[in-house]
């Protein structure tokens, strides 16, 4: 498996603005479409809220006839709806991307399958718990945001309105019985200048502070639960270890087709001329017979290596150490091998790492330019950690579609991490992590 190793790529830093954040804020489209979000979750949240007392009371006080249990599922499934309402616009608004939940199927085809499994379902429930929060909530966030913002821009505005109050008294703050107080003179106009500045820069982030809140209850209550994250993963992994296992049968027939058939079929053509010319010609048969001894020879060799790709058995044999030091001994640098293990992990899990470091070591010696590597094993924690490491020029990198991303996808496969430091002029240090499972 080849593995890229690339020149050195400049690092695109964030561009420093010349003003500051706390200034820039309530200028940014940020800042506005999360007021817009603020904006649209009070009559959405009414509608939710009332989706959900409706379909609470109307379900529950049907219970006691059969038609109250359909009446709930179908509450619930119009729930789940405007919950991917709330999905769509939190992803446009907030730029908050969760994952949807999984679509409800009943266990057998059949309504009375798919009522039990909407009723069932956790996801279901906790729509309804966000349609109870969201409305209350939303007025809170509406008033507290409606508030800053037009306290704001009304006080930042003021110098521009304010003489078109009657009897150029400006607009009166206070007033009683006693007296009142009005916003007329130049001081006081000032002032609430300054106030409305001061209150417009807060609003971006008092507004950002609520919907921070939104983020949290969309994300926990309308997305995916750990179950459908896991079922996802699982089926990804399922495709990845599908295709890993097509390509290595590909592999398996192209040696054999390309290397030891092709061998076998010259050498059977051989020692057909050489029985023809064994009356004819002895020496001659004698020295076709002896080509066809080194072909057998070196066609047993690539046998032996294509079934060493398939599963080497010194690794079954002996286990990890003495694996991985023949494969070392066949690296293009010198290899230093430590493997300290207290007892031998599952065999899946042995065969795993065996060709994780197989194809980190054939790395090394296409691409690295390295003059020493080192391999090192250890457990801990329940996990099984190998290390590749060399002085080679680095630059490896798995972002770019290479041997690495494809090695990472197949740890990925049995929960295990992939992790890459090859800074571009070296040293490499690769870091594998596999379950135990012993």
């Amino acid at each position: 498996m080849a593995t890229d190793y690339a020149p050195s790529t400049r690092e695109h830093l964030p561009r420093r603005h010349r003003v500051p954040a706390v200034l820039r804020a309530p200028f940014e489209a940020r800042a506005w479409r999360e007021l817009l979000y603020v904006l649209l979750s009070l009559p959405l949240g009414i509608v939710g809220f009332t989706f959900a007392v409706t379909t609470l009371s109307l379900g529950a006080g049907l219970l006691v006839t059969f038609i109250g249990i359909p009446v709930l599922a179908a509450g619930l499934m119009t729930l789940r709806g405007l919950g991917s309402v709330e999905r769509t616009r939190a992803r446009a608004l907030l730029g908050l991307d969760v994952e949807a939940p999984r679509p409800v199927r009943g266990a057998k085809p059949g309504p009375m399958s798919w009522i039990g499994a909407v009723l069932k379902s956790g996801v279901s429930w906790r729509h309804l718990l966000y349609g109870f929060l969201h409305m209350p909530w939303a007025i809170f966030s509406f008033t507290v945001a409606v508030v800053f913002w037009s306290v704001g821009l009304a006080g930042v505005t003021y110098p521009l309105y304010g003489w078109a109050a009657p009897d150029d008294s400006g607009i009166s703050l206070y007033s009683d019985r006693d007296g009142a107080v009005y916003l007329d003179t130049p001081l006081t106009i000032l002032l609430t200048f300054s106030v409305g500045v001061v209150v417009l820069l807060a609003a971006p982030w008092v507004t950002r502070g609520l919907v921070s809140v939104d983020r949290l209850a969309v994300a926990g209550l309308l997305g995916a639960s750990a179950l459908d994250h896991r079922v996802s993963e699982l089926e990804s992994d399922r495709g990845v270890v599908v295709d890993t296992a097509a390509a290595d049968l590909r592999r398996i027939e192209r040696d054999l087709h390309d290397g030891a058939q092709a061998r076998l079929v010259a050498l059977a053509m051989d020692l057909g001329l050489a029985k023809e010319k064994l009356a004819q010609d002895p020496d001659a048969a004698a020295k076709m017979v002896d080509e066809a001894h080194g072909e057998v020879k070196v066609a047993l060799q690539e046998l032996r290596d294509l079934a060493r790709g398939i599963h080497p058995a010194v690794l079954t044999d002996r286990g990890l150490d003495a694996a991985l030091s023949a494969v070392a001994s066949r690296c293009t640098v010198p290899v230093q091998v430590e493997v300290d293990l207290p007892a031998r992990p599952a065999a899946a899990i042995e065969g795993i790492a065996y060709f994780t470091v197989s194809e980190l070591l054939q790395n090394v010696s296409k691409h690295a330019q390295a003059t020493r590597a080192s391999v090192d094993v250890w457990e801990t924690g329940g996990r099984l950690m190998l290390q590749v490491s060399d002085n080679g020029r680095g630059g490896a990198d798995t972002s770019r579609g290479s041997g690495l991303a494809g090695l990472g996808e197949r740890l990925d496969a049995v929960d295990g991490v992939l992790v890459v430091d090859s800074p571009t002029g070296g040293p490499t240090t690769i870091t594998a992590e596999l379950p135990w499972r012993g």
